[in-house]
């Protein structure tokens, strides 16, 4: 593969602003690259890293305007820089009306549309800070000792609510302060860490104060004094809050359990806090999965809300629940829609709720009608709808593809056909050429349909024979559907002149329930026929060379990869397994989530009465290992908590043990990801060094 050198990417770029953007300020704080002339048409990682990459878009309170960040990275600082835009629904040009070398973020509107608040760290710790819609005016609204991480405006303009971390566990200098150069922690209770963090002994929690003309009065927390986190960790964010339209009831998602009881259970609930009376109400109460990101009709009648029906089971349905708020009547609206429902976004007049559904490996807009109960699906392609929001006659949405990134749309709510707002990556997506993506169905061993997706290479020429990947997904409970990746990007392999195979087998949304769940304790049964099915059937294609195959993937995805590693029959020729499952036993009792491994497994395998968790222990690809003798690249991130660092040493270990060429590519400043810009491009340089010496 050609390499370009960070110095040649950065030699490309001029500071400035983007063909397309224009900006409040004159001189350049951050950094917004001039649109570069590439020397091929063909995708390196290094243009892979210079997307602009766009985010948190909301529509203005008067329908006119859309605010939304883009967030650049500057490879050689290996640093992002996210700046504030807000467009016109009618055209025209961009405006950014931030400059900083910052990153805002947070934005929205103020409900009377003259002011955007928004999240920054340029007066020490993350405060609100406001400004005019043009970028002018700037101001601190918030001094709050700590910082924030959240915030939103009542209905009414007269409240605000922001989320503050309190502290209200001891560490190990608050029990022993005459020891203050240790670094020790001392633990009692299961989720001392959690997804890439150590618990910081702190809790998010829910502050309320007045508010009036850009000032904050003192804030009440609603939750003192209580050990649990709203929004939930790691992700939750303020979709997980929402005020009432009267601004007398603010809704939250919590749940309120602690240590190992929080490890087992995924029963979270939506809570109401009524600001007259100070008092919380569980109006979940009973209802066991996961409820969360509530969200208010305009009219004030109705609460609807994201809910999975069993406890445990992080995969579950995610259900369309709304509730009549006089009556109390609860309604699982998606009862017959065999589908996921999420990103749920009301109509104004309170009569439909738009929503986004994943089918057949692609994200749809859809919309209920309350009136009769009706589900219908608005659009149809090959793409990934991200979000959706009414604005007057249409909708705008945020869509991405396997070749595009994420722009957005003014979609017709009755036809379905959009027109794109925003082409924050026109200028480098016009100079790249994308390999063809094509959706296949293809018969399983037990007789059922599965899709999956082939990327071709740029170029593609149907004379030649090609190397071939199965991308294995993670999760496991992952869609292969039109997402766009910075890492596990399938046209970045399709580049490299890699046919690119990635099946919809067993065990992901998007084809029913029962398609979705029979992968849990099934491990190394029907999912792993699935994936060979996918690389046996595209290996008859006279354009793929059968000798030249190799199989890649990441968490549930790497697991796939090991276990395949001694279950393949000589099929391929090179592996490449991310921070994937090694051992079984050493994950159950090292992850941090136990409520995954339990239903997964099935349990704990010191439990040898539960048939089911001894035959899931049976997959662990340790248990494999004597086969293994085919090349293994492993990658492991060592803030890794969910699938933690040992099980890719133990992987890699054990390759070497055995004398089967291996190499570790070790990250130990990243989790389950890859985040920073220069470890990204690492990542792309390895991954396809390793293929081209064993697959070229």
């Amino acid at each position: 593969m050609k390499k370009i050198t960070l110095f040649t990417i950065a030699a490309a770029f001029f500071f400035g602003c983007s063909q397309n953007e224009t900006s409040t300020q004159s001189q350049s704080l951050n950094y917004v690259p001039e649109t570069p002339q590439l020397a091929s048409d063909i995708m390196t990682p290094e243009v892979l890293w210079s997307f602009g990459r766009l985010g948190g878009a909301q529509l203005s309170p008067d329908g006119q305007k859309v605010l939304y960040s883009v967030t650049y990275y500057n490879i050689d600082e290996d640093k992002s820089y996210r700046d504030l835009y807000t467009l016109s629904l009618d055209g025209g040009d961009a405006v950014n009306i931030t400059n900083s070398a910052g990153n805002e973020s947070g934005a929205i509107w103020r409900p009377d549309g003259k002011k955007i608040g928004y999240l920054s760290d340029k007066s020490g710790d993350i405060q609100l800070w406001e400004m005019n819609p043009d970028g002018t005016g700037n101001k601190k609204v918030s001094a709050i000792d700590g910082g924030i991480s959240g915030f939103q405006y009542s209905p009414d303009q007269t409240k605000i609510f922001y989320i503050k971390a309190v502290k209200l566990d001891d560490s190990v200098h608050d029990l022993y302060p005459d020891l203050p150069k240790t670094d020790a922690r001392i633990e009692n209770d299961l989720m001392y860490r959690h997804w890439d963090t150590w618990h910081d002994y702190t809790y998010n929690h829910i502050f309320i104060a007045d508010y009036s003309n850009g000032r904050i009065g003192e804030g009440i927390d609603i939750m003192e004094g209580e050990r649990f986190d709203s929004p939930m960790k790691p992700f939750g964010g303020t979709e997980q809050i929402a005020w009432s339209p009267d601004s007398k009831t603010l809704a939250y998602t919590c749940k309120k359990k602690v240590g190992k009881a929080y490890s087992l259970s995924t029963n979270s609930d939506i809570y109401f806090y009524d600001l007259e009376s100070s008092k919380t109400m569980n109006f979940t109460s009973g209802m066991m999965g996961y409820d969360q990101n509530p969200v208010f009709s305009p009219d004030g009648k109705y609460l609807a809300w994201e809910s999975m029906e069993r406890d445990g089971y992080e995969s579950d349905k995610n259900r369309l629940f709304v509730a009549d708020l006089e009556t109390g009547e609860k309604i699982d609206y998606s009862a017959d829609f065999d589908q996921n429902a999420q990103g749920l976004n009301w109509s104004s007049d309170s009569k439909s709720i738009y929503f986004i559904s994943d089918i057949h490996a692609t994200d749809e807009i859809y919309r209920l009608d309350l009136a009769d109960g009706s589900i219908a699906r608005i659009t149809d392609g090959v793409h990934n709808y991200q979000s959706v929001e009414e604005a007057g006659d249409q909708l705008l949405a945020q869509k991405v593809s396997m070749s595009q990134p994420a722009e957005l749309y003014l979609v017709d709510p009755i036809s379905g056909e959009d027109e794109a707002l925003t082409s924050i990556n026109k200028g480098m997506l016009d100079q790249l050429t994308m390999g063809k993506v094509e959706k296949r169905w293809m018969k399983t061993t037990d007789g059922k349909q599965m899709a999956v997706w082939v990327i071709y290479p740029p170029h593609f020429d149907p004379s030649k024979k090609y190397p071939a990947l199965l991308y294995n997904q993670g999760g496991p409970q992952g869609t292969v559907s039109q997402f766009w990746s910075y890492r596990w990007n399938f046209q970045m392999m399709a580049a490299n002149d890699y046919i690119v195979v990635a099946p919809n087998r067993r065990g992901l949304p998007g084809f029913g329930q029962e398609w979705n769940e029979q992968i849990s304790k099934d491990y190394g049964g029907q999912n792993i026929k699935d994936l060979l099915t996918a690389i046996d059937e595209m290996a008859k294609e006279p354009f793929v060379d059968e000798n030249r195959l190799g199989a890649v993937g990441a968490s549930y995805g790497g697991y796939s990869v090991m276990y395949l590693a001694g279950n393949h029959d000589g099929r391929f020729s090179a592996f490449i397994a991310h921070d994937g499952i090694f051992n079984f036993e050493q994950m159950y009792t090292t992850t941090e989530e136990m409520w995954f491994v339990n239903w997964d497994y099935g349990g704990a395998y010191w439990d040898k009465t539960n048939a089911a968790a001894q035959r899931s222990y049976t997959f662990s690809p340790h248990k494999y290992i004597q086969n293994w003798d085919t090349p293994i690249l492993i990658v492991q991130g060592e803030q890794d908590f969910r699938v933690p660092p040992g099980q890719g040493l133990a992987a890699f270990n054990a390759a070497v043990l055995r004398d089967v060429p291996a190499r570790l590519l070790y990250f130990p400043n990243e989790n389950h990801w890859v985040l920073h810009p220069q470890n990204g491009i690492l990542w792309q340089r390895v991954f396809f060094d390793w293929l081209e010496k064993w697959l070229k």
